[in-house]
């Protein structure tokens, strides 16, 4: 597979800086429920079935948690630091339960830059639209090392 030669990589560590931030609303939509369904073959009725969710204490179908950890690290692939990143630690805090269509706004701030190891650490907290904090995360991300081509081939 050949991927876009014309896609520019993302921030190296030389320009990200403590203090960065990105922020991005999600609206949680049937079809990517789906999508993960099938793609994980994951039939928990937990995440799909009305009359098993209204006798827990959830009371309706909520969204899978690695759904809401896939929106963060797609996040920083595509932006923060960008295309060429790698995910190297992700440890994550589930606070609320999320349920389907909900529409969540994601925070995101580099919160240190470490040159000796090529690591930048992220905090990700969102919320929904009630402003109520759903989940925070702690992602630490090696960006892409080379500049030089601007381009990744």
């Amino acid at each position: 597979m050949q991927i876009n030669r014309s896609k520019k990589i993302g921030k190296t560590i030389d320009e990200i800086a403590e203090g960065d931030s990105l922020s991005l609303t999600e609206s949680i939509e049937d079809s990517q429920l789906l999508i993960y369904l099938g793609l994980t073959n994951d039939a928990n009725p937990l995440y799909i079935q009305h009359e098993y969710a209204q006798e827990t204490e959830y009371q309706r179908p909520i969204v899978p948690s690695v759904m809401l950890m896939g929106i963060i690290t797609s996040a920083i692939s595509k932006h923060l630091p960008g295309p060429g990143s790698h995910v190297v630690n992700f440890s994550v805090n589930f606070i609320e339960a999320v349920y389907h269509y909900e529409t969540l706004t994601f925070e995101f701030e580099v919160i240190k830059v470490d040159k000796m190891k090529d690591v930048v650490t992220i905090s990700v907290v969102a919320v929904n639209a009630e402003e109520s904090r759903v989940l925070d995360a702690v992602v630490m991300v090696q960006p892409p090392s080379k500049k030089e081509s601007d381009e990744i081939g």
